[in-house]
């Protein structure tokens, strides 16, 4: 039953299998083109090494071996038999279809999982690799998941984006042409943005043919340009309750229909600078409930 104040990735799953369905994050050893030289731009300004990832390829550990040791993990927390694995670290379409090919057809190895997620960038998914996609979302679930992170050229520029929003809403007319659900990822408190700005992209992906949003909180991270604006006093984080605030009026915007994949983002310990508070996800989660419930705002209501 879905007891949130918006659609949530947990009850859309449900609803989908009828049993609980856990995503496994991956890192496939891939980089991304405005890392690799590939724009010659020098990566966004909130990126380190690691492009959030979990470090495991550099490490040597085979997706086969982050699936099944994940497995064991999530099946112990959340008993939890049914996976989707997502190719998380930096852009999971960069590479040659072979290649590409090999990654995936590795994860949708295991007997386990139901299907992948793939992460990468708006301006790194060539029609071949989609073609090669749809053909897999015939026995799989196959999502895309581009990260927009706003509607506003000028904010992509600032933060060394190097795409425009027209790369995104190519990919995306690209990827549902052929029947793929796509999410768009978001990070609220770029720098120069106003509340404006930010809602005025809310009203951008509830115009797109998208299924599903992830909300993310910029958060400061060491060896970054973002760490260096902060550094000299050129970036100020959001407090909890002005990101709550945001979030619950962001998902007054989105159609009721669209899935909620997150609403906030996990920072990795030994390397957050600022704010020390997202460490603490519970208690932001439910500062955005408490603040949605309080206004009486639901996903959709002020549409």
């Amino acid at each position: 039953m879905q007891d949130k104040p918006y659609r949530d990735l947990n009850s859309y799953l449900r609803e989908l299998y009828g049993r609980r369905v856990q995503k496994i994050s991956l890192d496939a050893g891939l980089t991304c083109p405005n890392r690799d030289g590939s724009l010659g731009w020098g990566g966004c300004i909130y990126c380190n090494s690691r492009g959030s990832g979990t470090g495991a390829a550099s490490r040597g550990i085979s997706l086969t071996r982050q699936l099944r040791e994940a497995k064991v993990a999530l099946a112990k927390r959340y008993k939890a038999q049914t996976f989707l694995a997502y190719f998380q670290s930096f852009s999971n379409t960069n590479a040659p279809l072979g290649r590409l090919a090999e990654l995936y057809n590795e994860a949708l190895a295991d007997p386990d999982v139901v299907g992948l997620t793939i992460g990468t960038r708006p301006d790194c998914v060539p029609d071949q690799v989609l073609d090669h996609l749809a053909g897999l979302a015939q026995d799989s679930l196959i999502w895309l998941e581009y990260g927009l992170q706003s509607a506003h050229d000028a904010t992509l520029h600032r933060i060394n984006r190097g795409h425009g929003v027209k790369a995104f809403s190519d990919a995306v007319r690209r990827t549902r042409r052929r029947g793929l659900p796509v999410c768009a990822h978001v990070i609220l408190g770029l720098p120069g943005e106003t509340r404006g700005d930010m809602l005025r992209t809310a009203d951008f992906l509830a115009a797109s043919d998208v299924q599903a949003v992830k909300l993310h909180l910029l958060y400061v991270v060491e060896g970054t340009v973002l760490h260096d604006w902060y550094h000299h006093g050129q970036y100020r984080c959001l407090e909890r309750q002005e990101y709550a605030e945001l979030v619950a009026e962001f998902l007054s915007l989105l159609p009721p229909e669209m899935i909620i994949q997150r609403i906030t983002g996990d920072p990795h310990r030994e390397e957050l600078i600022a704010p020390t508070w997202a460490l603490d996800k519970e208690a932001t989660i439910q500062a955005i409930h408490q603040t949605m419930e309080q206004r009486g705002i639901r996903q959709g209501s002020a549409r």
